[in-house]
Protein backbone atom coordinates (compact mmCIF):
# COMPACT_ATOMS: atom_id res chain seq x y z
CA UNK A 1 0.00 0.00 0.00
CA UNK A 2 1.20 3.37 -1.16
CA UNK A 3 0.06 6.73 -0.26
CA UNK A 4 1.05 9.79 -2.69
CA UNK A 5 0.25 13.43 -2.60
CA UNK A 6 -0.62 14.69 -5.39
CA UNK A 7 -1.56 18.39 -4.58
CA UNK A 8 -1.04 20.89 -1.31
CA UNK A 9 -2.89 23.86 -0.27
CA UNK A 10 -0.74 27.28 0.24
CA UNK A 11 -3.20 28.12 2.77
CA UNK A 12 -4.19 25.31 4.72
CA UNK A 13 -3.38 21.72 5.38
CA UNK A 14 -5.46 20.13 2.28
CA UNK A 15 -4.10 17.65 0.38
CA UNK A 16 -5.04 15.72 -2.68
CA UNK A 17 -3.53 12.25 -3.43
CA UNK A 18 -4.37 8.74 -4.05
CA UNK A 19 -4.11 5.39 -1.88
CA UNK A 20 -2.99 2.01 -3.84
CA UNK A 21 -4.12 -0.75 -2.57
CA UNK A 22 -4.19 -4.53 -4.14
CA UNK A 23 -7.75 -3.99 -5.21
CA UNK A 24 -6.88 -0.73 -6.78
CA UNK A 25 -6.88 3.24 -6.03
CA UNK A 26 -8.80 5.27 -3.95
CA UNK A 27 -8.53 9.15 -4.85
CA UNK A 28 -8.72 11.18 -1.91
CA UNK A 29 -10.51 12.55 -0.06
CA UNK A 30 -12.93 10.13 -0.75
CA UNK A 31 -16.65 9.54 -0.55
CA UNK A 32 -16.57 5.63 1.22
CA UNK A 33 -20.84 4.15 0.45
CA UNK A 34 -21.07 1.93 3.57
CA UNK A 35 -22.34 -1.79 3.08
CA UNK A 36 -23.10 -2.09 6.52
CA UNK A 37 -23.75 -6.27 6.24
CA UNK A 38 -21.35 -6.23 2.95
CA UNK A 39 -24.13 -4.82 0.80
CA UNK A 40 -25.01 -0.82 0.15
CA UNK A 41 -28.11 -0.99 0.29
CA UNK A 42 -30.37 -0.04 -2.95
CA UNK A 43 -27.22 -0.56 -4.89
CA UNK A 44 -25.34 -3.25 -6.72
CA UNK A 45 -21.81 -2.96 -6.96
CA UNK A 46 -22.38 -2.27 -11.08
CA UNK A 47 -24.49 1.16 -9.60
CA UNK A 48 -21.96 1.49 -7.17
CA UNK A 49 -19.13 1.25 -10.33
CA UNK A 50 -21.53 3.91 -12.41
CA UNK A 51 -21.28 6.40 -9.52
CA UNK A 52 -17.57 6.29 -9.63
CA UNK A 53 -17.47 4.78 -6.26
CA UNK A 54 -14.00 3.53 -5.66
CA UNK A 55 -14.59 1.74 -2.26
CA UNK A 56 -17.05 0.13 0.00
CA UNK A 57 -17.05 0.84 4.09
CA UNK A 58 -18.22 -2.70 5.57
CA UNK A 59 -18.77 -3.49 9.18
CA UNK A 60 -16.90 -5.67 11.17
CA UNK A 61 -19.37 -6.38 14.29
CA UNK A 62 -22.51 -7.30 11.61
CA UNK A 63 -20.14 -9.22 9.45
CA UNK A 64 -18.93 -11.42 12.37
CA UNK A 65 -22.24 -12.61 13.68
CA UNK A 66 -23.52 -13.31 10.47
CA UNK A 67 -22.90 -14.67 8.17
CA UNK A 68 -19.04 -14.90 10.09
CA UNK A 69 -15.55 -14.65 9.34
CA UNK A 70 -15.25 -18.39 8.39
CA UNK A 71 -17.98 -18.64 5.85
CA UNK A 72 -16.82 -15.42 4.09
CA UNK A 73 -13.04 -16.32 4.10
CA UNK A 74 -14.23 -19.92 2.48
CA UNK A 75 -16.17 -17.71 -0.11
CA UNK A 76 -12.83 -16.53 -1.09
CA UNK A 77 -13.13 -13.25 1.35
CA UNK A 78 -15.38 -10.42 1.12
CA UNK A 79 -14.58 -9.09 -2.28
CA UNK A 80 -15.64 -12.38 -3.96
CA UNK A 81 -18.15 -12.43 -1.20
CA UNK A 82 -20.27 -9.27 -2.18
CA UNK A 83 -19.08 -9.18 -5.84
CA UNK A 84 -16.32 -6.55 -5.40
CA UNK A 85 -13.48 -5.95 -6.86
CA UNK A 86 -12.27 -2.65 -5.87
CA UNK A 87 -10.94 -1.46 -2.34
CA UNK A 88 -12.84 -2.39 0.88
CA UNK A 89 -12.40 -0.81 4.55
CA UNK A 90 -13.74 -2.45 7.43
CA UNK A 91 -14.38 -1.02 10.18
CA UNK A 92 -13.58 -2.52 13.99
CA UNK A 93 -17.25 -2.96 15.10
CA UNK A 94 -16.17 -0.59 18.07
CA UNK A 95 -19.42 1.72 17.28
CA UNK A 96 -21.77 -0.99 16.96
CA UNK A 97 -20.30 -2.43 20.58
CA UNK A 98 -20.63 1.10 21.94
CA UNK A 99 -24.30 1.78 20.95
CA UNK A 100 -24.96 -1.38 22.15
CA UNK A 101 -23.94 -0.71 25.81
CA UNK A 102 -26.21 -2.32 27.76
CA UNK A 103 -24.74 -5.55 26.30
CA UNK A 104 -21.27 -4.82 26.70
CA UNK A 105 -18.62 -5.01 29.29
CA UNK A 106 -15.09 -3.43 28.77
CA UNK A 107 -11.97 -4.39 30.23
CA UNK A 108 -7.96 -4.22 29.66
CA UNK A 109 -8.26 -6.96 27.00
CA UNK A 110 -11.05 -5.97 24.90
CA UNK A 111 -14.75 -5.89 25.20
CA UNK A 112 -17.30 -8.87 25.76
CA UNK A 113 -20.77 -7.85 24.37
CA UNK A 114 -23.65 -9.57 23.60
CA UNK A 115 -25.14 -10.25 20.10
CA UNK A 116 -27.99 -8.15 19.72
CA UNK A 117 -29.23 -11.36 17.37
CA UNK A 118 -29.64 -13.92 19.83
CA UNK A 119 -28.05 -12.76 22.62
CA UNK A 120 -24.76 -14.88 22.48
CA UNK A 121 -21.54 -13.82 23.88
CA UNK A 122 -18.53 -12.68 22.27
CA UNK A 123 -15.44 -11.15 23.03
CA UNK A 124 -13.37 -9.06 21.07
CA UNK A 125 -9.45 -8.29 21.85
CA UNK A 126 -7.51 -5.22 19.48
CA UNK A 127 -5.82 -8.79 17.84
CA UNK A 128 -9.28 -10.74 16.95
CA UNK A 129 -10.55 -7.82 15.37
CA UNK A 130 -7.48 -7.78 13.19
CA UNK A 131 -7.72 -11.62 12.45
CA UNK A 132 -11.41 -11.23 11.35
CA UNK A 133 -10.86 -8.43 9.13
CA UNK A 134 -7.66 -10.42 7.63
CA UNK A 135 -9.81 -13.14 7.31
CA UNK A 136 -12.08 -10.68 5.11
CA UNK A 137 -8.96 -10.03 2.87
CA UNK A 138 -9.54 -5.96 3.49
CA UNK A 139 -7.63 -3.10 2.01
CA UNK A 140 -7.68 -0.55 4.99
CA UNK A 141 -8.55 -2.59 8.31
CA UNK A 142 -9.46 -0.56 11.17
CA UNK A 143 -7.68 -1.67 14.93
CA UNK A 144 -10.23 -1.80 17.51
CA UNK A 145 -11.98 1.32 18.90
CA UNK A 146 -13.46 2.06 22.22
CA UNK A 147 -16.15 5.10 21.62
CA UNK A 148 -16.85 6.83 24.67
CA UNK A 149 -19.77 9.27 25.82
CA UNK A 150 -19.97 12.89 25.63
CA UNK A 151 -19.55 14.28 28.18
CA UNK A 152 -16.62 12.11 29.00
CA UNK A 153 -13.98 12.57 31.79
CA UNK A 154 -10.34 11.68 31.48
Amino acid sequence: MKFEILKKSKKSKARVGQLHTKHGVINTPAFLPVGTQGTVKAMSPRDLLEIGAEIVLSNTYHLYLRPGPELIAQAGGLHKFINWEKPLLTDSGGFQVYSLSHNRKVTEEGVEFASHIDGSKHFFTPEKVIEIQMAFGSDIMMPLDECVSYPCEK
